[in-house]
């Protein structure tokens, strides 16, 4: 489990096809301390669960690598990643860690895309919108975690939701590259989905 507060903004280093492209190996540069990353270990990239199947240190800088299946190339941006890219990286939540964002799982639910940008005074709001299937799991003031960020819902309408980013945030993640068209992974809070299900269940 993770909470969607990032810990590191780390850089593809490279990845390498696999299995005929059926998966992909991804070499990940980061700022954590390389004895404390073993193999096996999960590590949020971009809100993408990811087991570590390798890590070392090159050139005094922590790298660690994973592997990602068809499936996760088929729902996620994960596919899209290239050398130099910049992912929002979080450890796995340890028992007695602060939660600071809300529960998130890492388990991407589809991909959301950038319908428009505005900057304002020390932050800025995107509009983004979702597929049409996890539209009934966005609300005003909920929760959902963008790239592995949790963030709070201000406006919906229909398939599309505003999100306002503060300057911290801004800082610490990759979200100040976001532009009109940026595709980010996006997980639906968890509570939404077991309400809904819920709701089924009793219809």
């Amino acid at each position: 489990m993770f909470t969607g507060i990032v810990t590191d903004v780390g850089e593809v280093l490279a990845v390498e096809p696999r299995a005929q492209g059926l998966h992909h190996r991804l070499t990940i540069g980061c700022s954590y301390d390389r004895a404390t990353i073993v193999d096996g270990a999960s590590i949020a990239c971009n809100g993408v669960c990811m087991t570590v199947v390798g890590a070392g240190v090159e050139n005094g800088r922590t790298w660690f690598a994973v592997d990602a299946a068809a499936e996760t190339l088929k729902v996620t941006t994960v596919g899209q990643w290239q050398r130099g890219g910049r992912v929002n990286l979080e450890r796995a939540l340890r028992v007695a860690d602060e939660l600071g964002g809300h529960v998130v799982a890492a388990h991407a639910d589809g991909v959301a895309q950038v319908v428009e940008r505005e900057d304002l005074p020390d932050m800025a709001r995107f509009t983004l919108r979702v597929p049409a299937a996890l539209a009934r799991f966005i609300a005003p003031k909920g929760s959902v975690a963008l790239d592995g960020v949790s963030l709070t819902i201000n406006d919906v309408a229909g398939d599309v939701f505003s999100v306002l980013i503060i300057p911290h945030t801004l800082t610490v993640t990759t979200l100040a590259s976001w532009q009109a068209g940026t595709e980010v992974n996006i997980e639906v809070d968890l509570m939404a989905r077991y309400a809904a299900r819920l709701l089924e269940g009793r219809s």
